[in-house]
């Protein structure tokens, strides 16, 4: 069974036939946030939801079935475990009831496209490897607006209560200075109220958006790279036969050698009284 099943979901039109019916469940999706479709094809579009969950079903079911004989080898896989969350989830009752519990389920079926196209799997993979430097990343750019909000807080507050009125305020300001936007008109207005307000702009700008941001390039890109390192590495692994099928050719190679030998020693042996029975052969 196992075989069969494997035989199955590694054939090439099975992962293209998953792929377009994670497609048309999106398109569905999209269907339904119409108001007017809703009301007029809600029995239609309920009927098409359930064929939905049993294909997915019926997928999922396969892929277990073609680890019968390796059971481990499924949990492994994160992207199965992933598929099993999402189908399983829509039998919970509690995700039943719930409308919208059960449109993020069905929404996160889509995600599921990342199974069959490695280059989105790849970035999905280098994201999540990403999120501690990110952390890092947020923690110090946190520590960065909040010296620079409190000291514009204490430089600005007066003459601009609108952007640096308060600490909260302040950081809002420079969060969005941050991405270089309404960046000349913050150093116009700092300009009128002094023009030492130029070293404060210069420093930030310098700082948060071209040494913070370059950072947090440099950690996708080199999680990027894991990422393609990963996923070459388990391709060749999934090339390779596992240390069970390769002892079980091992094995099935030595009894061949084995036979072989036997027929060898049989036909020596018969050759050998054909010999003896020959006129004057004990001679």
């Amino acid at each position: 069974m196992a075989e069969r099943c494997r035989g199955l979901t590694e054939a090439r039109w099975f992962g293209l036939a998953v792929f377009v019916l994670i497609l048309a469940n999106a398109a569905v999706l999209g269907v339904e946030t119409y108001t007017g479709v809703v009301h007029r094809w809600h029995g239609e579009l309920k009927v098409v939801e359930h064929c939905f969950l049993v294909l997915f079903t019926a997928e999922v079911l396969l892929r277990i079935g073609a680890h019968a004989d390796r059971p481990r080898d499924f949990f492994r896989d994160p992207w199965n475990l992933f598929d099993l969350a999402v189908v399983l989830c829509a039998f919970l009752p509690f995700a039943r009831e719930n409308t919208t519990v059960l449109r993020l389920l069905r929404l996160a079926r889509v995600l599921r496209t990342a199974r069959f196209l490695p280059q989105l799997r790849i970035v999905l993979v280098a994201v999540g490897r990403s999120l501690p430097g990110t952390v890092s990343f947020l923690l110090v750019g946190a520590l960065v607006l909040y010296v620079y909000a409190m000291v514009g807080w204490v430089f600005f507050a007066d003459d601009d209560p609108e952007h640096f009125g308060s600490i909260g305020r302040a950081v809002l300001t420079l969060f969005l200075l941050m991405t270089l936007d309404g960046l000349g008109d913050a150093v116009r207005a700092g300009l009128e109220i002094s023009r030492w307000s130029f070293v404060y702009y210069a420093t930030y700008v310098l700082i948060a958006s071209f040494v913070l941001v370059n950072v947090l390039i440099g950690v996708v890109i080199t999680s990027l790279d894991e990422a393609r390192t990963m996923e070459e590495q388990q391709a060749r692994e999934r090339g390779r036969p596992s240390a069970a099928d390769a002892a079980d050719a091992t094995d099935d190679a030595e009894h061949e050698l084995r036979t072989r030998i036997a027929t060898a020693r049989r036909a020596l042996d018969d050759l050998e009284e054909s010999l003896e029975r020959l006129p004057g052969a004990r001679r």
